[in-house]
């Protein structure tokens, strides 16, 4: 199964998505770019892939936040 990663990143006072070469946004808030990334990566997960959606922490580091094969429904945000 393929894993495809969607970035979740901070930009100043927005929030971007980063997948692949590719960047989407600004979105005013972490949790409206989290809905719209969770969203996307649903889509692939229904396509066979292995999506996860990671979040950039206070230290710059990214961790996971959701898993299609983990978590496949979105969490409250």
């Amino acid at each position: 199964m393929q894993q495809s990663r969607y970035f979740v990143v901070r930009k100043d006072e927005e929030w971007t998505i980063k997948f692949q070469d590719e960047e989407y946004g600004p979105y005013r808030s972490q949790s409206e770019a989290m809905l719209f990334a969770i969203e996307a990566a649903q889509k692939l997960g229904a396509r066979g892939e292995s999506p996860e959606v990671c979040v950039m922490g206070a230290n710059g580091n990214f961790h996971p936040e959701w898993t299609y094969d983990r978590d496949a429904t979105p969490p409250r945000i």
